[in-house]
């Protein structure tokens, strides 16, 4: 996988102009892939099931 050959999407809660502290994410096969946009080679790869768990859990929990 190419990560340049994804189509990468800065979070909206992104705080710097710059573009960088930023979660970005991809879709790819039904999976969705996780970056940060300071350490864009680091990839996390997850569901929208899972994904969708966490932000919930994330969003209870602060």
């Amino acid at each position: 996988m190419r990560s340049v050959d994804l189509q990468w999407r800065k979070s909206s809660f992104s705080e710097e102009s710059d573009g960088s502290h930023c979660l970005e994410l991809a879709s790819r096969d039904g999976d969705i892939l996780v970056r940060e946009s300071d350490d864009p080679g680091v990839i996390v790869t997850t569901s929208p099931q899972q994904l969708r768990a966490f932000l919930a859990y994330a969003d209870y929990a602060f």
